[in-house]
């Protein structure tokens, strides 16, 4: 056991979990939307019995804010940055003596995108985002319409499937992978990989789901080291081929970039997607409305991100003294940014839990986030999802789902791990 990753562990999630477990048998709220199956099953009715009149509420050792608006504004508020709390001091000699060997490149520790403020924030983010502009998205439209019908042609016609694992994630790790020059057959590794990594975006994880979250970014350092050697051999036409022959990152800023990509790239839009299919087969009105106005499919898309955010929450630690929302906070004060209770909050989306693809203002949602940190890759989401659920619900009109869909054990990234469905027969046209 390295004892960085115990520091780590007790820090982010030891300490947590200890008074998360004690909030939980007094009933709080909190800890069971946080850390209850509550809050992984049906983190609406918690939400709203927590609202109040908005603004931010005092919860355990820190805030939390369930109003569009102020999440919105605190996101945008260069006096909030992001990061971690220390927990448990240490002094510069026991810091320097872990330091010799770091944390391996992972999504939640910086130099991750996710985990650092400017200036940095910029010198990370900027060799990436020429992949991700609108005009570079677009020129992936043809390639995510092959392999979403490559991957509706090998569904069983008329039979039953899983729709995530045969659709949902296969639609977005095909497309990252590639546009990261991994090989295909790699895919269902980088899919494993992602599954033991995403719960470092909670808090309070066991000590077991942390050290398979550890050992699996192990195993992606060492991948990523000898592919970047590949590259820097014979470059491709790709966005890490770039960052290694063009940008002035370290091996372990590279390796950073590449796995935040990674799991960016399919981890958001695998629970976007999943999210979609059921709201849509759930709402079968709604997805007549689509089959007889088409042009209304990108706005569905915002409305179920609106609804069901399949990112639910994100956090920014004060880095002065400051005043909002009526509240003093001072340094370190951390402050919870519900996003799923943002995009309900009556105050901006009237009847905010009634699924409405017409809903006019359904793009306010906080989906994405806002501010320096909104997600780079949200237009190819939105691209992949639009041209997904559309391609699938139109190839088999008769698609239901069999059995309840399965939840993945996440509170931060929300979705599912499993969609019992049975396809239906397959239409012979599709427009």
């Amino acid at each position: 056991m390295r004892p960085q990753y115990l520091y780590r562990w007790v820090n982010h999630h030891g300490l947590v979990r200890a008074a998360e477990k004690v909030k939980l048998r007094q009933g709080d709220l909190f800890a069971r939307l946080s850390g209850g199956p509550e809050g992984i099953e049906n983190p609406y009715a918690l939400i709203e019995e927590m609202r109040g009149a908005g603004g931010l509420h005092r919860v355990t050792s820190a805030w939390i804010t369930f109003d569009h608006d102020l999440c919105r504004e605190i996101l945008r508020d260069n006096r909030f940055g992001t990061g971690m709390p220390e927990l448990v001091p240490l002094s510069g000699r026991a810091r320097a003596l872990l330091q010799r060997r770091p944390i391996p490149p992972n999504p939640v520790d910086p130099p991750s995108m996710l985990m650092i403020d400017q200036p940095e924030h910029t010198r990370m983010r900027k060799p990436v985002a020429a992949a991700f502009t609108p005009r570079a998205v677009a020129r992936l439209r043809d390639r995510i319409a092959g392999v979403t019908d490559e991957l509706l042609t090998a569904l069983p016609d008329d039979g039953p499937v899983d729709l995530v694992t045969r659709f949902a994630s296969q639609v977005p790790i095909a497309i990252i992978s590639e546009m990261l020059g991994f090989p295909d057959s790699d895919r269902e590794m980088f899919l494993q990989w992602g599954d033991e990594i995403s719960p470092l975006l909670d808090l309070g994880i066991s000590w077991q789901a942390h050290s398979r979250a550890m050992k699996a970014s192990e195993r992606i350092h060492a991948y990523l080291l000898d592919h970047i050697e590949r590259l820097r051999a014979e470059p491709g036409d790709d966005i890490l081929s770039s960052l290694v022959t063009a940008a002035d990152l370290t091996d372990h800023e590279l390796c950073t970039s590449a796995t935040l990509l990674m799991g960016a790239g399919f981890e958001t839009t695998v629970n976007l997607i999943g999210k979609g299919i059921v709201w849509l087969l759930e709402h079968p009105d709604q997805l007549d409305r689509l089959r007889a106005e088409p042009e209304l499919w990108s706005n569905a898309v915002e409305e179920v991100l609106r609804i069901d955010a399949p990112v639910q929450t994100t956090a920014r630690v004060a880095l002065t003294d400051l005043e909002i929302a009526g509240r003093r906070l001072r340094p370190g004060s951390t402050v919870v940014l519900s996003l799923a209770g943002a995009n309900r909050d009556p105050a901006v989306f009237p009847d905010p839990a009634r699924f409405d693809i017409t809903r006019e203002n359904a793009k306010n949602h906080l989906g994405f986030s806002s501010g320096i940190h909104v997600c780079l890759g949200a237009g190819l989401a939105r691209m992949e999802a639009t041209h997904a659920l559309r391609a699938l619900t139109e190839t088999f009109p008769d698609l239901r789902l069999t059995d309840p869909p399965t939840r993945r054990p996440l509170f931060t990234l929300h979705g599912y791990s499993h969609l019992p469905a049975h396809t239906g027969a397959r239409a012979r046209t599709r427009v």
